[in-house]
């Protein structure tokens, strides 16, 4: 079995061991991990059994997979600290936003290297991540899939720029869906539905439309069909959608979501 490494043990690196260790990807004894926060590391050691080193660099020179796991403006001293010991041969899967395989090469030389962009529902095994390989990663591909997996939903994209879309879509996404949830549960309240009962029924509702679409999704039945079906002529879901229409709800969401992508694009250079 690899061996695989972490430096930066934050929230989507516990994420992530914890679904391969749940789904039996990997044993704890053949994942190690570091990070600036020893505090950090012996929770982590502590509740996932895995293997802690203190040095970035001694850790790099171990592992058969290195997983970038910082934030990307850390990510350069990161690189500089494990270049000397890193082997060629190492796949190298990094997690931050915004930073080039370019700029990954220019300090690692040539190894196998794959970006992936994963979202904050893997905390929970739902997450969804799109990956995107150099040419010397593509056939190693699978391990990549199978780490990210095990949180949720993988996609591979054919280009690196497509990570900005995907960014825009997915990375940014569940975003988008809270402050609706935020929005509804606040006028809910301000219908007269007590606070308790406002939260619970969005709640719900939000997790109930999207374990439909999911499910319905199996038979080839889109969201749009769906929406269709619980949408009577005349009715009060009609109500509420014509006011969204009215005030172009398509082109709203559409420049959101560019701008996403075009801040992506911006922090990337």
């Amino acid at each position: 079995m690899d061996t695989l490494g972490f430096i930066g043990a934050g929230n989507m690196a516990e994420a992530l061991i914890k679904g391969i260790i749940k789904a039996g990807t990997y044993k704890p004894k053949n994942i190690l991990i570091n990070d600036i926060r020893s505090d950090r590391l012996e929770y982590m050691t502590r509740q996932y059994r895995v293997l802690p080193v203190i040095k970035a660099g001694e850790l790099a020179g171990q592992v058969d997979i290195l997983v970038l796991s910082v934030k990307p403006q850390n990510m350069a001293n990161v690189i500089l600290s494990v270049e000397p010991s890193v082997r060629a041969s190492t796949l190298i899967i990094s997690i931050a936003a915004g930073v080039k395989i370019a700029e990954i090469t220019a300090a690692l030389h040539d190894n196998p290297i794959i970006r992936v962009m994963p979202n904050t529902p893997a905390l929970i095994g739902e997450g969804a991540s799109a990956l995107f390989a150099n040419s010397r990663a593509r056939s190693m591909m699978d391990k990549a899939m199978s780490i990210f997996s095990a949180v949720g939903r993988t996609v591979i994209v054919d280009s690196e720029e497509l990570l900005d879309a995907v960014t825009a879509i997915s990375g940014s996404g569940p975003a988008y869906f809270f402050l609706l949830m935020e929005e509804m549960i606040k006028i809910a309240f301000e219908l007269g539905l007590p606070s308790e009962i406002a939260k619970i029924l969005v709640l719900q509702t939000a997790k109930g439309a999207a374990l439909l679409a999911t499910e319905r999704d199996k038979f080839s039945e889109s969201p749009a069909e769906l929406r269709r079906k619980v949408t009577s002529p005349g009715g009060t879901t009609e109500a509420a959608l014509r006011v969204f229409a009215a005030h172009n709800f398509t082109k709203l969401v559409a420049e959101a979501l560019t701008a996403a992508r075009d801040r992506s694009r911006e922090l990337s250079e």
